[in-house]
């Protein structure tokens, strides 16, 4: 596909521009509930000139409704965290999200939920594989040069997570036997851990926040060399923490100077990584900006804390244009910091459109 071509070359930033542009142009065309937005709120792609112009959907339709470009059958359906699941099925049902409106034959079923899950439908899982290796080896450099430890759920124990298909992949990757799920396995996990400096490999343990801080609760160690990467996430296990506290506990348990953090999402095919201080950088293909929380169709500077909207090329076949509902900030330098969530949904799509 020529998007896929593009949005993994070197972007300067008029490509990037460019690029975006021509898949806002796409999806305004094949996506239909985007389009549906973009007319809701009076967007018309005659008057786009510039990314900074393009309108994000409110997140919250990945729990609503099916948000893809074109016709194409998902490949893999990942979801959002969460206790209930949906079961995807041919045919249709009245009551049911469909993609039959948009010609194709297949159904997801709805469950009775107070907190739906959110649904991103891939149709090309290849670009996602592309994705989580080139953003992971633009900022730590090539994976097969890793052994890569997990504290989280393994594949079979959860198969519809986003984030441990990427790590899965990672995995896979490394061509390390070491390399592997040890969520349930601490004891093995601490032995490997000490034995790493003589391995010469990197190591990375990467784990969501309520594991990491278990395992470094029983096991505490000087753990120097040894990338540190929190991917947030206490599952209801543990009391919330804000991210400096998690960092601060991390590193005293492991005697290190600095924890990684990483940023993804469900509805995302794309990855932002801090390596110090919480201040994460995106790969070349996406990109953060900030809107004012009272006028949520307006950007914010620099410096000023406002929703956080993500472009990601990389989700040409769902929606690349999304209002999280996280609040942050852009400094300076480029970087970016997450300072939170709303309370509620500052951009209530779901009011704008009722079917």
């Amino acid at each position: 596909m020529e998007f896929k071509n593009r949005i993994f070359e070197h972007l300067n930033e008029g490509d990037f521009n460019a690029t975006t542009l021509d898949i806002f142009r796409f999806q305004f065309e094949r996506n239909e509930i985007y389009r549906r937005y973009a007319d809701a709120i009076g967007v018309a792609p005659e008057k786009i000139a510039h990314y900074s112009q393009i309108p994000f959907l409110p997140v919250s339709f990945f729990k609503t409704h099916p948000v893809v470009s074109g016709t194409s059958l998902p490949e893999k359906i990942f979801l959002s965290s969460g206790t209930t699941s949906a079961v995807v099925s041919t045919g249709s049902t009245t009551g049911q999200l469909s993609l039959n409106n948009l010609g194709i034959g297949v159904v997801v079923e709805p469950v009775e939920t107070t907190t739906p899950r959110s649904r991103h439908l891939v149709t090309d899982l290849s670009v996602y594989d592309e994705s989580l290796v080139k953003g992971f080896e633009g900022f730590y450099g090539l994976i097969k040069a890793y052994d890569i430890f997990a504290l989280t759920p393994n594949p079979k124990q959860n198969p519809d997570s986003s984030l441990i298909y990427m790590i899965s992949k990672w995995i896979l990757k490394s061509r390390s036997e070491a390399s592997g799920f040890y969520l349930d396995r601490h004891e093995v996990l601490a032995t490997l851990l000490k034995e790493r400096g003589s391995s010469g490999k990197r190591t990375l343990l990467i784990g969501l926040s309520y594991a990491l801080i278990d395992f470094a609760e029983k096991f505490p160690m000087a753990l120097p060399g040894i990338a540190i990467m929190e991917t947030g996430g206490m599952k209801g296990k543990r009391k919330e923490m804000i991210r400096e506290e998690l960092h601060a506990f991390l590193s005293q348990q492991f005697r290190c100077k600095t924890i990684h953090s990483e940023y993804g999402m469900t509805e995302l095919l794309s990855q932002a990584y801090a390596q110090e201080n919480g201040h994460f950088k995106t790969p070349p293909w996406m990109k953060v900006l900030v809107r004012d929380t009272n006028d949520p169709l307006s950007l914010l500077p620099e410096g000023k804390t406002g929703g956080i909207n993500i472009i990601d090329l990389a989700n040409f076949n769902s929606c690349s244009f999304l209002a999280l509902q996280d609040l942050g900030k852009i400094n300076g330098d480029g970087t970016f910091e997450m300072l939170g969530r709303f309370d509620f949904s500052d951009l209530r799509g779901c009011n704008l459109m009722v079917d």
